[in-house]
């Protein structure tokens, strides 16, 4: 395919952006070559501003849960747009999400809006150590939360993407406040409490980690992190920024029964725009100013337009049929792969929890950050370019998630299987 224009438009981004990108997975290092720009995007397809057409499994990283350019979505932030971009004045519709992210989460009574999941984060962090009055807390190696310094330790994403899971810039100090454990290690959990209990503010972790490909907690796990916590009086973080309404309507803590303290959200709730919302214990939510001692603001957030998209987003999806739709889809995709690298006897790991998936180069299971580093990062390279030469946009990276659409079709997911025993063949 001829991306001439995409290529010349690289060149000239190089000039004015750091990298010729905004974001650093977006420029294709982890996988070689350069990338795409796109020119509109609709349903489960986005164009390239070189008349490429490709299926997408990227999704903006996960918000499109309903497709591209969903009409509902469009005729609300049309209808808001109309009344106002931005006031920075309390508006309707700030109370409306938050009214129904308390409604549809458990462990919800109070949100604080605010414009991105790092921003939600950074929030949730400073909350917790406000509330319990202690400085340290524990994050797990390989999630990602963020850009903020007390979490770009050990980060997945972008970070590890690059193969520098710590950022400059970071000050010792602000590292040394922060554990970093093995996800689904028991043992070193438990040892982490009773080395450090009496002084761990937080532990924050996503409950399904999505940033270093996708692996699953173990049984038994999640339960045993909310009893330490609750013994030692410790705020548990759920980041549902990724898996929130993603993988249920009450996110994955809802599909894992798990009352976290505190959760942060972002991308669906948005629908597409720029959003993040920080939401739990009543009790804990009271410290944020005005009422309590720890400052947060933001002149956009509670943005009269995010808030028009993520409202009409969730209530798309209010139909439990969605769900089931997106768990259907899966399947097939989780199985049409599977089949399709045994018939070409490549080693892949097709990893699953409903829209979300990943596709390690490994023969071996994959827990966490340690396993999902054994993968075969080349052949994923290769596996990836082959399948962009076929139509088929997935993530370029081995260390990021896929999400499927309620727009995407079984015909879609045949394609793509189709497309993929191609590539295994090659590999």
């Amino acid at each position: 395919m001829n991306r001439a224009r995409s290529e010349a438009l690289f060149a000239e981004a190089l000039r004015y952006l750091p990298g010729g990108v905004n974001s650093p997975v977006r420029a294709f290092r982890a996988v070689g070559g350069q990338p795409f720009f796109v020119d509109r995007a609709a349903g489960a397809r986005v164009w390239t501003v070189d008349g490429e057409e490709l299926l997408d499994y990227v999704g903006t990283w996960g918000p499109a849960i309903l497709g591209h350019a969903h009409p509902g979505t469009i005729a609300a932030v049309k209808a808001a747009a109309e009344r106002g971009t931005s006031f920075g004045i309390p508006n309707p519709l700030e109370v409306a999400l938050a009214r129904r992210l308390c409604t549809q989460v458990p462990g919800v009574q109070k949100v604080r809006l605010c414009n991105s999941g790092t921003e939600a984060c950074m929030a949730a962090i400073r909350l917790a150590r406000g509330f319990t009055r202690r400085d340290t807390i524990v994050k797990f190696a390989g999630c990602y939360h963020g850009h903020g310094d007390s979490l770009l330790v050990k980060a997945g994403s972008g970070a590890l993407t690059f193969g520098h899971p710590d950022s400059a810039g970071v000050p010792a100090d602000f590292a040394r406040h922060t554990l970093v454990l093995p996800f689904n290690d028991a043992e070193a959990l438990r040892a982490a409490f009773a080395a450090h209990g009496p002084s761990l503010a937080a532990v924050i972790l996503e409950l399904v980690p999505a940033n270093a490909g996708l692996y699953l907690p173990r049984p038994g796990f999640l339960e045993l992190l909310r009893q330490l916590c609750t013994q030692h009086g410790t705020v548990l973080i759920a980041d549902e920024v990724m898996t929130g309404f993603r993988l249920g309507p009450a996110g994955a803590q809802g599909l894992y029964g798990l009352t976290p303290d505190l959760s942060t959200f972002g991308k669906i709730i948005g629908g597409g725009l720029p959003v993040g919302a920080l939401g739990g214990r009543a009790d804990i939510m009271d410290y944020l100013a005005p009422v309590g001692p720890v400052y947060q603001a933001g002149t956009l957030s509670g943005n009269p337009l995010a808030m028009a998209a993520g409202l009409a987003t969730l209530e798309a999806l209010e139909n439990a049929r969605a769900y089931e739709y997106l768990e259907t889809l899966g399947q097939q995709l989780e199985t049409g792969l599977n089949d399709a690298a045994r018939a070409a006897g490549v080693a892949v790991r097709v990893q699953r929890r409903g829209s979300m998936f990943c596709a390690y180069f490994t023969d071996q299971p994959v827990w966490n950050l340690a396993d999902a580093l054994r993968a075969d990062r080349d052949r994923f390279a290769r596996f990836f370019h082959g399948m962009l030469a076929r139509g088929i946009y997935l993530a370029p990276s081995q260390f990021e998630a896929g999400f499927l659409s309620t727009a995407h079709t079984p015909a879609d997911i045949e394609r793509t299987v189709r497309a993929a025993a191609e590539v295994f063949k090659t590999l």
